[in-house]
């Protein structure tokens, strides 16, 4: 028996979830989230095989941080996210931070037990419409790479270090424990940075990290 569990904030999306997996006798629901926070501790207490995330829930980076704790996680499950967004960024940070697919909620309900079966024996799933967009993607993103890293360029190293670990999903709090700074320190240099690279949010500085290399190093 397939253990699945699944967040997303949204109340229909995860009623439709539950009902595609109605009379399939090889796939048990065992939990749901309705946020980042607790799907990770969902994911802690049930132990499920398969978990899908909504990539993007109560805050832009909700499925990202939920995603890095999940397989984080001693024995973690296999974890592909789930999403109705057309976002060929978020694909590329999901799968570079370890995701094992990328689905979209309109997916058939066959297509998506195929999928649970195929992550649960160790496979990756990716939506085709995803894949072509995955190519075009790593083409745009080859050519975002040089003004990616001119603009890191123009950060202090600290400031640098900041936008790697933000990168690396990590909270303000792992941030500070990683670098042996005070949580409110951290905070002023997460502001800080965001301001100087543009950025609205820390997803878009996890973004910039990964076009300019600082999550290869």
């Amino acid at each position: 028996m397939i253990k699945l569990m699944f967040a997303d904030d949204e109340d229909l999306v995860r009623a439709s979830l539950r009902g595609m997996m109605v009379g399939a006798p090889d796939i048990e629901v065992v939990g749901e989230a309705n946020d980042g926070r607790s799907a990770v501790e969902t994911a802690r207490r049930l132990h499920p095989d398969v978990v899908l995330l909504d990539i993007k829930m109560r805050a832009p980076d909700d499925g990202i941080r939920a995603l890095r704790a999940i397989l984080e996680l001693p024995n973690p499950p296999a974890a592909a996210m789930l999403t109705t967004f057309d976002m060929d960024e978020y694909v590329s940070l999901a799968l570079r931070l370890g995701a094992n697919g990328f689905l979209l909620k309109d997916i058939e309900p066959a297509a998506l037990l195929r999928a649970v079966r195929d992550l649960a024996r160790g496979g990756a799933v990716l939506d085709p419409g995803v894949a072509a967009r995955m190519v075009r993607a790593h083409r745009e993103g080859q050519r975002a790479a040089q003004p990616a890293r001119k603009l890191l360029a123009s950060l202090s190293e600290r400031e640098r270090e900041v936008v790697a670990l933000i990168g690396q999903g990590l909270s303000n709090a792992e941030i500070g424990g990683k670098l042996h700074l005070s949580e409110a320190t951290v905070k002023g240099y997460v502001s800080a940075v965001l301001s100087k690279i543009g950025a609205a949010n820390r997803v878009q500085a996890a973004l910039l990290a990964y076009r300019g290399g600082l999550l290869d190093q």
